[in-house]
């Protein structure tokens, strides 16, 4: 008698998860791992957030302490600085993107054009240097570059202004050291995706008489609009986070007026005054502000990247 004929498999799509999921499940063993430590690590230390609704006593621990609800949000609303730290913080975050977010992609733009290989790499390296060093270092350079007796900005302009008590000069001075520091690094994203350009597209562009900025126009910015829109959504979602350590380093009494942020204000309820249940309240809010940022960046990028063209 002859054997039946061997049943074909079935479509693809109409297998089960887990029959689709055992065909490649080394991968998703591989997955396993971070996503085991992130559960262990991110999701549950947040049952710690309740901290933000009691008052807590750690003499009596989480659980037995007192239920107060948002009384702590209240008292923050209520604070006398409560607008002037939500003011700085925002204008500092955004006047940061506004100025940080396009120059690392005008650096990559400028440094894909170059021919010399040599001279490229150079140039890379130097805008890379400044990444690795520490905050701490930085700042520590600023205070002596920017010493009304002695610093080097005073020796150029000739003048001995302690530009550090100048509340006015604090977003100045953190944006530019920000960039100085970090647009270097930033340009890795976007030499990565331009170096993925097929180079034909650039000998037709020449051929048909394209200028240097219209092969830019025309090549280059739509082979980097996805990397721009997904390091739009990042900077959002740290919008309201801004950096901790170089504004506690650089926070002097006198420039309070624009240096007080929230980062600052959580750690100096936090640690310093032992205040755990308020200090959670403020940097709870900070995160829920965050989250919804991230939520309407993400929704304006997504229905705006598929409009955006440069022809």
């Amino acid at each position: 008698m002859m054997s039946n004929p061997k049943k074909p498999p079935a479509p693809y799509k109409q297998r089960s998860v887990f029959a689709r999921m055992g065909d490649c499940w080394q991968l998703y063993l591989m997955l396993l791992i971070p996503v085991v430590l992130t559960i262990i690590y991110k999701y549950i230390p947040m049952y710690g957030i309740q901290i933000a609704f009691r008052d807590y006593k750690s003499i009596r621990g989480m659980w037995d302490s007192e239920w107060v609800g948002l009384k702590w949000f209240v008292r923050f609303f209520s604070s006398p600085n409560c607008m002037r730290m939500i003011k700085n913080t925002v204008l500092l975050s955004l006047y940061s993107l506004l100025w940080s977010f396009p120059i690392p992609i005008i650096l990559a733009l400028a440094i894909n054009q170059l021919r010399f290989q040599k001279f490229k790499r150079t140039v890379q390296t130097i805008l890379y240097a400044p990444h690795f060093i520490s905050i701490m270092v930085v700042c520590g350079m600023l205070r002596i570059f920017l010493s009304p007796s002695g610093g080097l900005i005073n020796l150029i302009a000739g003048t001995g202004v302690d530009f550090l008590s100048e509340a006015s000069a604090f977003r100045t001075i953190y944006i530019a050291s920000g960039i100085w520091q970090d647009a270097g690094w930033g340009i890795i994203v976007y030499m990565a995706s331009l170096a993925n350009i097929d180079v034909s597209q650039y000998e037709a562009a020449k051929i048909d008489g394209a200028s240097m900025f219209q092969r830019i126009r025309h090549i280059d910015l739509p082979e980097l609009v996805p990397q721009i829109v997904l390091m739009l959504i990042m900077s959002a979602g740290n919008l309201m986070n801004v950096g901790f350590e170089k504004v506690f380093l650089l926070q002097t009494d006198l420039n309070k007026a624009t240096s007080d942020v929230i980062a600052v204000y959580v750690y100096q309820q936090g640690i310093e005054h032992a205040k755990y249940s308020y200090s959670t309240a403020v940097g709870l809010f900070n995160t829920v502000v965050n989250v919804l940022l991230l939520i309407i960046v993400n929704q304006i990028t997504k229905k705006i990247s598929d409009n955006v063209s440069f022809v």
